[in-house]
């Protein structure tokens, strides 16, 4: 059971890595992504969604 949450961490960490990327964050403070923790990574994408969100819904009003 353990391995398959470690794996399932891993796969979750990987994916948010890459959505990162793909929205242009390579690093922050001098961290690169990968160095960050998976509380790090969610935080990071949390705040992107709320702000595409935001501009999506901005955007869709005028």
């Amino acid at each position: 059971m353990k391995k398959i949450k470690r794996i399932s961490a891993h796969q979750k960490r990987q994916y948010l890595i890459n959505e990162l990327i793909r929205f242009g964050i390579y690093k922050k403070n001098n961290k690169h992504l990968y160095e960050w923790t998976l509380s790090e990574l969610e935080t990071e994408y949390q705040n992107i969604d709320a702000s595409e969100l935001e501009l999506s819904s901005n955007l869709q009003l005028k």
